[in-house]
């Protein structure tokens, strides 16, 4: 699943409405990582933009750049080419959201701050089924073309490698839910009181403009507007709120890289609880009052052990914020790890897959694909999680988990096609990649003992914190803690077609 919980194999992200502020262009061959690298700061890099100056190439006073070409209009996904952009990096999201629950109406302006990675004529951004009503680059009036999903953003003065420049976008429109070819819906999805915004892999281009691919991750401030009585629940740490009128606005901020698709804003009534981890964490999560689920307390009263236990078997926390949003989302049967505040449908908020969600916290937000090839990175992991918890508290241990599931007939879908190369874009959370990824995992730990299967598991957080890794990346990690090949694991478990004997 596109990071989610496992029930049949799929979810979706939340998006967010937003006024594009500066991005920057980026060649699909760059690693986009955190975004931050070498981007000049403030007045500083913003003049650089607008003049087209460059370290390596100065033009003379009041000359203006007219070289570049547009950017590419996709990342290059292998499942989804046309997501995400090239020719720049993105840095950071100011998005401000006004939302009616009444109508279904979102207005939304998204400041992207971003850094060029090749010269640039002209930048496509994502966002479907939104009216762009004004855009500007640099502060100066950007030419808008709208095709699909494809937002085209031609600035007055062409952009040059390496420059910092900020893009403004106003948009407003009926957010749209997307069906893909499973039934399931993503993107900006009506819920009886408010909404709910579900990104992964491609809905967050439904409610607000961005360069929608994981590769690109950024620092988001998410500020949202909804009816006096109404709560608005997003990522991150919760910085205001304040009612003027009979309007309510809250300012969330995320100050540590985020993809786009697992952003989420929640919008609604909800009984929100605040607690701290035995290690500090400020705890924020936010229940559908109208769901009727977890009344005791029996399974959020469980979320700072669940920390504990992860930390323990993960390494440190890598956000600053932690959390669940429970949702009466109608026709959602999955869960999503929206960052540091995972989204699960009151229908299966259980446990389980709290501690599969919060697993992807760090096997997924915090180290992120860097295609949607890479899925099984995060539900492998997650998935594990799952079997670690249940070995942990008494339950049924991890080899009892991988022998069940060895057990099944090889006509299961569970061998339908190798983890780590899904058919099709409809694959990519698909149970090879949850269940038989979890069965790599645990390969792994039979090769390196307990003792080296944990040390790697927290090396391998630690190395790519805040990062990108792929299944490549991986596997040579792992050979080189395990001092030698595990071509028979990779073969057989990771990349064979088929049941493995």
């Amino acid at each position: 699943m596109i990071g989610c919980v496992r029930t049949s194999g799929r979810l979706t992200a939340f998006a967010l409405v937003c006024l594009l502020g500066a991005l920057p262009a980026c060649s699909e061959s760059v690693d986009r990582g955190s975004g931050a690298a070498g981007a000049r700061s403030g007045a500083d890099a913003r003049a650089g933009a607008r003049k087209g100056t460059d370290p390596a190439r100065t033009e003379a006073p009041g000359t203006v750049f007219r070289g570049g070409h547009p950017g590419a209009a996709g990342a290059g996904d292998p499942y989804f080419p046309k997501l995400g952009n090239g020719g720049y990096d993105v840095t950071h999201y100011a998005l401000t959201l006004d939302y009616d629950p009444g109508n279904g109406r979102l207005e939304g302006t998204a400041e992207i701050t971003a850094k060029a990675t090749t010269d640039l004529s002209a930048f496509n951004l994502d966002l479907l089924g939104m009216e762009v009503l004004s855009a500007t680059v640099d502060g100066a009036e950007a030419r808008v073309r709208q095709d699909g999903q494809e937002l085209t953003l031609k600035p007055r003065h062409h952009l040059r490698k390496g420059a910092a420049f900020r893009g403004v976008v106003r948009y407003a429109g009926t957010p749209e839910s997307i069906t893909h070819d499973h039934g399931w819906r993503e993107g900006w999805l009506r819920t009886d009181n408010g909404a709910v915004a579900f990104g992964e892999p491609t809905g967050s281009m439904s409610w607000f403009p961005g360069n929608h691919h994981p590769s690109d991750k950024a620092s988001y401030d998410i500020t949202v507007t909804v009816p006096k009585g109404v709560q608005a629940i997003s990522n991150g740490q919760l910085r205001a709120q304040h009612t003027s009128g009979n309007r309510t606005t809250f300012h969330w901020q995320q100050a540590e890289p985020m993809a786009s698709h697992v952003a989420t804003v929640a919008i609604g009534s909800y009984d929100v609880r605040t607690s701290r981890t035995r290690s500090g964490i400020p705890v924020v999560s936010a229940m559908d009052t109208t769901a009727g689920v977890d009344e005791d307390g029996a399974v959020l009263g469980r979320f700072p052990e669940i920390m504990e236990w992860a930390e323990g078997r993960f390494g440190p926390y890598p956000f600053a914020s932690a959390g669940v949003i429970v949702d009466q989302a109608a026709d959602v049967p999955y869960a999503l790890e929206t960052q540091t505040r995972p989204t699960i449908p009151a229908g299966i908020f259980h446990t389980t897959n709290v501690v599969h969600e919060m697993a992807h916290q760090w096997f997924g937000n915090s180290v992120t694909p860097r295609t949607w090839r890479d899925m099984w990175l995060n539900e492998g992991f997650a998935t594990y999680a799952e079997w670690l918890w249940t070995e942990d508290h008494g339950g049924a241990s991890a080899q009892d988990h991988f022998d069940r599931n060895h057990a099944k007939a090889a006509d299961d879908d569970e061998w339908d096609f190798p983890p780590a190369e899904p058919p099709s874009a409809s694959d990519i959370s698909g149970q090879p990649v949850y269940v038989r990824g979890a069965m790599v995992i645990h390969k792994i730990r039979q090769a390196l003992g307990d003792e080296g299967f944990r040390a790697l598991v927290r090396g391998w957080t630690l190395r790519h914190r805040h990062g990108h890794a792929s299944t490549k990346d991986f596997t040579s990690y792992v050979e080189a803690k395990a001092g030698r090949d595990l071509d028979a694991i990779w073969d057989s478990w990771l990349y064979g077609d088929g049941k493995p004997s």
